[in-house]
């Protein structure tokens, strides 16, 4: 599906994606976005968290977006990209291509707007850039008509300054997705036998593809498929995993079955990544259902039944009634009380402190922001852009001890930028399961040395990006003695000051306390 106009002159794809299907193969996944059209940052850093989530990546398991890409900036990385689960958006940029020559498949289990599975927009009309060949594209050979898709695209000629250039001569039937011969658009439902249940790799009944298969297939067994229908298991294309039990018909009972795998998106895999959890039923998932709680058996998460009530778990943004709110505000953080775990992110923006007109979202009071000092665990990310003037750090999140990262904005899984803060109140922080950490911009924010982040992490592939913040003894000490300033130069890197002097007193009176036991 295709959402109105652009600022590009020409999208590359290849000729197989459809929004209803998707195969995942063994090769490198990623993340996405879901951002939409939101900048949350500078254009600058914008672009490099793109880079750093998208290359070497050959399936995207949330959506790709592709925007505010400047014209001079260069987007080869994502020529990797073979299979994306959600939504693809490519919106906003001013770069004159996009090459995604690779991608094969686009499922479509979120989409853009909840109705687009592919868009290409921009929010103003350019002369110069203009997306060409839309109307030579055979759109119903790509999307899966049982869904009965809807298409909104531009009408053929409809802009005098569009001089596309046409399909070369030998593209069937004129279809391409853009001008030479490379870019004929390769036909693998349209022109099918009759005896053909889906694809084809051409016209003749010998041409079938396995019912397996999508996107096309090089020749007519379940291992020939360009993608798989359903799940794909070690290269064969399945309509399922195999079970982790099997029935022993001489002991007549379900048995382990040593061949059993889980599903992982549209995988079969021998076990979860590491940041994922187990259920019984042999599926890696984010969460765990209801009347269940997430427990570590030998280093492995799993879902274990509650003993009586479980803890308190909350959805957090992109979870339950907040899959499609873009970030905390005054209207939905009351949802958050007595929370000890949020399953879903955490986003703070100017418009979650200042309100929105637009919307009609009020203003957020500080003490609002409190809810969140019961919560010890978040399953996605951690984002901060925007804090309250008079809160010098952020210690409604004292307590929080893990960011698992499951769900992460591109790279990254915390993210602290722009505020006024002095230190950040991280205190019991212990883990960072898997994701980037990013601090940046925060001009008055102390100890936040790249090596203590490293200290939380689980993978080596994780990275801490720490700048354009205040030296470690610089405005914090302001208006301090020397002495100060040397009692509290090595401490934690999480503690604001008053907490180092805190300590400190602490540790005199325990060792007078001892003094007068021992005599």
């Amino acid at each position: 599906m295709i959402r109105r106009t652009t600022v590009i002159n020409h999208i590359k794809f290849s000729s197989n994606f459809e929004n209803q299907i998707f195969f995942l193969s063994l090769s490198p996944v990623c993340q996405g976005f879901t951002n939409r059209v939101n900048l949350l940052g500078s254009k600058d850093d914008h672009y490099l968290n793109m880079v750093r989530t998208y290359s070497n990546c050959t399936v995207v398991l949330e959506n790709l977006e592709i925007t505010y890409v400047e014209e001079h900036r260069d987007l080869s990385f994502l020529r990797s990209i073979e299979e994306v689960s959600g939504y693809v958006l490519i919106a906003l940029n001013t770069v004159p291509r996009i090459p995604l020559e690779n991608l094969r498949i686009i499922r479509g289990h979120s989409l853009y707007e909840g109705k687009f599975a592919l868009s290409v927009l921009t929010g103003r009309w350019s002369p110069k850039m203009i997306l060409c060949n839309v109307e030579t594209i055979q759109w119903l050979d790509i999307v899966n008509t049982e869904s009965k898709p809807s298409m909104e695209l531009p009408v053929a000629g409809s802009n005098p300054a569009c001089k596309c250039k046409k399909c070369h001569p030998d593209c069937f039937n004129g279809s391409c997705w853009a001008p030479g011969l490379e870019n004929c658009q390769t036909l693998t439902k349209l022109n099918c036998a009759q005896q053909c249940s889906k694809r084809c790799k051409g016209p003749s009944p010998s041409d079938c593809c396995n019912e397996h298969c999508a996107a096309g297939c090089t020749g007519p067994k379940p291992t020939d498929c360009l993608a798989c229908r359903d799940f794909q298991d070690d290269g064969v294309c399945k309509d399922s995993c195999p079970g982790l039990m099997r029935y022993d018909p001489n002991l007549h009972q379900l048995v382990p079955n040593p061949h059993g795998k889980y599903n992982f998106g549209a995988t079969c895999v021998k076990s979860c990544p590491h940041n994922y959890v187990v259920t019984d039923h042999g599926a890696c998932v984010r969460t765990c259902s209801g009347n269940t709680y997430e427990v570590d058996e030998g280093g492995i998460r799993k879902c274990t039944k509650c003993d009586g009530l479980c803890p308190k778990v909350c959805n957090g943004l992109g979870a339950g009634e907040l899959t499609h709110t873009l970030s905390i505000n005054a209207t939905n953080i009351g949802s958050f009380k007595n929370c000890t775990k949020i399953s879903g992110d955490i986003t703070i923006i100017h418009t979650s402190i200042y309100g929105d007109s637009y919307t009609n979202t009020p203003k957020m009071d500080p003490s609002q922001l409190d809810v969140f000092k019961t919560v010890k665990e978040i399953t996605g990310h951690l984002w901060i852009q925007t804090w309250p003037e008079n809160m010098t750090s952020l210690s409604p999140f004292e307590n929080l001890e893990i960011v698992r990262g499951r769900t992460k904005r591109g790279s990254r899984t915390v993210v602290v930028t722009q505020l006024n803060i002095e230190n950040l109140g991280f205190r019991s922080l212990k883990e960072i399961s898997d994701g980037d950490v990013v601090i940046i911009n925060n001009q008055n924010l102390c100890y936040t040395d790249e090596s203590h982040w490293k200290r939380l992490f689980i993978s080596q592939g994780q990275k801490a990006t720490v700048s354009e913040n205040a030296n470690a003894t610089v405005n914090i000490f302001a208006g301090r003695s020397k002495e100060d300033k040397k009692k509290c130069s090595g401490s934690d890197w999480f503690l604001m000051v008053t907490h180092c002097e805190t300590l400190l007193s602490f540790t005199a009176r325990m060792f007078m306390h001892l003094w007068t036991i021992f005599h």
